[in-house]
C-alpha cells in the first residue's frame, strides 16, 4: 500500500514538474500571423513584449529567406555573411539562453533593408515572473497612502532610512515557484 502511494506521488510530481516547465517559458511567434517577411515592423512587434531566459522565438517563413543571428554592428548595417548562427528551414526556433541584446536578420541580400530585422533584449530573470498570458506586463498599483511603522529594534534600517516594500515584484514568488510548492505538498501527502 505504501509503495503504491509512493509511486502515485512520484507520478503526480513528474506531471506537475512538466506543467511548471511549460508555464515558466513563453513561445513568441515572431511577427505573429505575418511571420518573418519583408515589409514588417519588428521593432513595433517586440516593443510590448518581455523576453526572458528560457523563452523561445519561432520564425515562420516561406523558402527564400533565412534567420541569421548577427552582431550589433552587422544588424545596424544589414551586413550579411558573418552570422553567428543561421537557418533557412522555414520554421526556425531559437531558445533564448543568455541575457542581453540579441539581433536577427534575413541573410538574403536586400531583405534586412526591407525590414527583416529584429532586435530584442533578454532579461536575466527566469521566464514567467511578472508576465501574464498575452505578454502584457502588469505592475502592481501602489496603495493611495502608506503609513510606515518604525522597524523593530532587531531589524536593520536601510542606509538613508527608507522603507522596503515587502510586496515589491522582487519579493513575489514566480508562478513556477508557487506550483513547485504545491507539487511538493502533494508529493509529501502521498508519501
Amino acid at each position: 500500500m505504501r509503495m503504491e502511494r509512493l509511486r502515485s506521488g512520484i507520478a503526480c510530481l513528474m506531471i506537475i514538474c512538466g506543467i511548471i516547465e511549460a508555464a515558466a517559458a513563453t513561445v513568441f511567434t515572431v511577427g505573429d500571423t505575418s511571420g518573418w517577411s519583408i515589409g514588417s515592423d519588428y521593432s513595433t512587434w517586440a516593443s510590448d513584449k518581455t523576453f526572458s531566459i528560457g523563452d523561445t522565438l519561432v520564425f515562420t517563413y516561406p523558402p527564400g529567406h533565412t534567420v541569421d543571428e548577427v552582431s550589433a554592428s552587422d544588424y545596424k548595417t544589414c551586413a550579411v555573411g558573418n552570422a553567428i548562427a543561421s537557418d533557412s528551414s522555414g520554421s526556425t526556433s531559437v531558445s533564448l539562453k543568455t541575457a542581453g541584446p540579441h539581433y536577427y536578420i534575413c541573410g538574403v541580400p536586400g531583405h534586412c533593408g526591407g525590414g527583416m530585422k529584429l532586435s530584442i533584449t533578454v532579461s536575466a530573470a527566469a521566464a514567467g515572473g511578472g508576465v501574464v498570458p498575452g505578454n502584457t506586463n502588469v505592475s502592481p498599483v501602489p496603495p493611495a497612502a502608506v503609513t510606515a511603522l518604525p522597524p523593530p529594534a532587531s531589524m536593520a534600517v536601510p542606509a538613508g532610512g527608507g522603507f522596503t516594500d515587502p510586496y515589491a515584484s522582487s519579493a513575489r514568488l514566480s508562478p513556477a515557484a508557487v506550483v513547485a510548492f504545491y507539487a511538493l505538498a502533494i508529493f509529501m501527502w502521498f508519501v
